[in-house]
């Protein structure tokens, strides 16, 4: 359990009337806040050497894991190549390579103070990232926040083809599993779209997110010491039967 957190934050609806999507800015980064601030649609989203800035977006951008289904290339490439694909292994590595820059942007969002806050979040339960391995290397994956049934997406890379859209699958079936309303995508983008993902109204989320957060936490630790095969997943489209 965390000690409660001693930044209390407003209801989005009320102070960003105009949807603009900004709630608050300062606060920090500690588990504590970040968890106070999931459990009420908001998240920090900032550049480095900026001051920490809130958003609970209008709409909304999540996916219904049951709705989602993998493209036709992925499964060929998960079948050709046989990743290794593992669940909280290497959070802080998976977490330090999405901050990496990438071959369309030079900056990131995802500086050290936001590395730390996250690793302890993850530390105290709150935490998750899904691993793609190729010959015993990290070259892939993702991580995002867990609370109650609650799956909240952060971020994603690869250094390889397809293999940030394999761990995306790997959360799919996990949630699908665990049978979890969606999975909060934040901000909505044609990426995300491409793979799934829709709006809601900021309101209809918060809704949602209300009961979801209350529920029995997912129990990521029954995963901890699995080594999924992407050719297993791709061709029995479960983890765990």
């Amino acid at each position: 359990m965390l000690p409660p957190s001693q930044y209390i934050f407003p209801n989005p609806i009320e102070v960003d009337l105009d949807g603009e999507g900004l709630i608050c800015i300062g606060a920090d980064l500690s588990p504590s806040t970040l968890y106070e601030a999931y459990t009420h649609g908001i998240f920090p989203w900032f550049s480095e050497g900026e001051p920490i800035c809130w958003w609970s977006p209008e709409p909304r951008c999540i996916i219904n894991p049951k709705q989602y289904h993998p493209s036709k290339s992925l499964i060929r490439n998960m079948k050709k190549f046989d990743y290794k694909i593992t669940i909280n292994h290497a959070f802080e590595q998976v977490i330090r390579s999405c901050s990496l820059p990438r071959s369309y942007a030079n900056e990131t969002w995802i500086s050290e103070d936001i590395i730390q806050g996250y690793c302890q979040l993850f530390d105290a339960g709150y935490g998750y990232s899904i691993e793609v391995w190729g010959n015993e290397k990290l070259v892939g994956g993702l991580y995002g926040v867990s609370i109650g049934q609650g799956c909240f997406g952060e971020s994603m890379f690869s250094t390889e083809t397809d293999v940030s859209k394999m761990a995306f699958y790997t959360l799919m079936l996990l949630a699908k599993e665990n049978n979890l309303p969606w999975v909060d995508c934040q901000l909505v983008n044609e990426h995300l779209l491409s793979l799934g993902a829709s709006t809601i109204s900021r309101q209809a989320y918060l809704e949602s997110l209300k009961n979801v957060v209350k529920l029995p936490q997912v129990d990521w630790k029954i995963y901890k010491d699995s080594v999924f095969s992407s050719k297993t997943i791709a061709s029995n489209n479960y983890l765990f039967e």
